[in-house]
């Protein structure tokens, strides 16, 4: 019995085999491409046949091939690669932010110092860690990155001292047609107060230096607490007007080119003025023109909430519960600016 099983056996072999040459016959010179799980199959049946019987099979692929696609599954299979991190664990983002938080805030403060600040949080960093951090968020060491003043340091280290001042143009429509005019205003950063600093159609020299005058007087000028002065390099800001400035005690600073982040609270004013008022009239003369700025500047004030403040109002009136009373509606310039508020009982 046990040799007649053999003897099919050996049959089974030998036609697979002569198959097998036919196949590989007809193929050619063409590679056949397996699939993982074909790779599969074939390594582990090539496994129990050992390498000495391979070499006596007509196999597709060569023994060493498949023996190598079964160490290959073995090493798959105890392969801890996946669960384990890559390289050392990143820094806290919470950690990353108060080291640029600090650096920016104190250019003085070298690697040691940011570790110390941090350590009295809590926050056991290396100098390395710091250092690679920084670099890769482009600040300088201390040394290099205290001779340099930022513009936002430069405004939070004098916050409630500066104020800005610009230009914007309205074309008015008149009996003569279109006429252009510039409204100068100026704004305080802190408190985002506004106050129209002239309207003109033709501002000159002489016009802008009793500007000057009028926002540095000592009693109710606009600038009279101030210390410095923001704008940009229109040529109406001449030498005249900057020395009537100064000897009003303020210091002007003029912007760099073509740097509108630098003067963003005024570039926001004018923007919420002409998006808010000024587009959506047609000023009929100065007359009309001085109107609606006077309106949109009250508005402004006591009646428009600003995201800068928190979203509150400049300006709140007092004497009146704001929660007590019935819902009425304010409108100026003809509905164009509304307000709700409570009327008093």
């Amino acid at each position: 019995m046990a040799g007649w099983v053999n003897r099919s056996q050996q049959d089974v072999i030998d036609y697979l085999q002569a198959e097998n040459r036919i196949l590989r016959e007809r193929l050619g010179d063409r590679q056949l491409r397996f699939t993982d799980a074909e790779r599969c199959r074939l390594a582990m049946a090539a496994k129990r046949v050992g390498r000495k019987g391979l070499f006596g099979i007509g196999t597709i692929v060569t023994p060493d091939t498949l023996l190598r696609w079964h160490r290959r599954l073995v090493a798959q299979k105890y392969d801890g690669t996946r669960s384990r991190g890559v390289g050392r664990p990143k820094t806290a983002a919470e950690i990353e932010r108060l080291i640029l938080m600090m650096a920016r805030a104190n250019p003085g403060w070298g690697y040691t110092r940011i570790r110390g600040a941090l350590y009295n949080l809590g926050h056991e960093i290396g100098r390395n860690t710091i250092k690679r951090i920084l670099l890769d968020n482009g600040l300088e060491p201390a040394p290099e990155r205290g001779k340099k003043t930022s513009w936002e340091t430069f405004l939070k280290s004098h916050w409630g001292v500066i104020a800005a001042t610009d230009f914007f143009s309205v074309e008015v429509l008149t009996l003569k047609g279109l006429v252009r005019y510039f409204v100068l205003f100026v704004i305080d950063l802190k408190t985002r107060r506004v106050v129209i600093a002239g309207i003109s159609r033709r501002p000159d020299g002489a016009w802008m230096q009793q500007v000057a005058r009028n926002l540095t007087d000592s009693h109710d000028g606009f600038l009279r607490d101030a210390r410095y002065l923001i704008h940009d390099r229109d040529p109406l800001f001449t030498d005249a007007f900057k020395a009537t400035v100064k000897f009003g005690g303020v210091k002007t600073v003029k912007l760099p080119v073509r740097s509108p982040n630098l003067n963003a609270h005024a570039e926001r004013f004018v923007r919420s003025i002409k998006s808010e008022c000024l587009s959506k009239i047609i000023p009929l003369g100065e007359r009309h023109l001085r109107l609606a700025v006077t309106e949109f500047g009250d508005h402004y004030h006591m009646e428009r909430n600003h995201q800068g403040l928190g979203n509150r109002l400049i300006e709140r009136s007092r004497g009146h519960p704001w929660n007590v009373g019935r819902v009425e509606c304010r409108e100026r310039l003809g509905g164009v600016l509304s307000v709700y508020y409570r009327e008093a009982a």
